[in-house]
């Protein structure tokens, strides 16, 4: 199954909508410098369930698809992961993470992949206010997922530059 049936899929059970793309709202994409324009339809609306892309074989190829706000800010503390091909969920019980900016400062969040490796749903405390000190989160050189987790990379493209701690779990994924 191809790439854009795949995310198209994924779109339909999100969102109610079949888009093959994630980004939000209509761009319009010119064919070959022709005057005609092709439009591109992605997200138009925010859904109940949000969703998360990270994979690390897209971003070698530099061709990481840009998730929109419509599918990173759901109506729920709920996200579907795409990590490196595989499906987890990544949610939170707090239903005023959303509704409320200060809650995102420092907040907990449960991932769970099911596969075999994990014997029980990881929590993850989330700081998006770590100190500008702390060690390279944005650092552009090496392989980011020899620092961090893929679950970590996933999670800051939502939070940019936030801090995860595992709580005990040793990280996985």
């Amino acid at each position: 199954m191809s790439l854009c049936v795949h995310q198209a899929l994924m779109n339909l059970l999100l969102t109610g909508r079949a888009s093959p793309n994630v980004f939000n709202g209509t761009l319009q994409c010119g064919d070959d410098g022709s005057p005609l324009e092709k439009p591109l339809h992605g997200v138009l609306a925010r859904s109940d369930v949000g969703y998360l892309h990270w994979s690390r074989e897209l971003l070698e190829r530099t061709k990481l698809p840009m998730v929109g706000s419509m599918l990173k800010t759901p109506k729920l503390p709920i996200w579907v992961c795409s990590i490196n091909g595989t499906y987890s969920v990544l949610f939170s019980p707090n239903r005023s993470l959303l509704s409320d900016w200060k809650m995102e400062h420092l907040f907990h969040m449960y991932f769970y992949n099911g596969q075999l490796s994990q014997q029980s749903t990881a929590l993850l405390t989330i700081d998006t206010h770590s100190h500008h000190w702390e060690v390279g989160i944005k650092d552009t050189q090496g392989d980011p997922e020899k620092r961090f987790p893929s679950v970590e990379m996933a999670i800051r493209t939502k939070w940019e530059g936030a801090a995860i701690d595992w709580n005990g779990t040793m990280p996985f994924f």
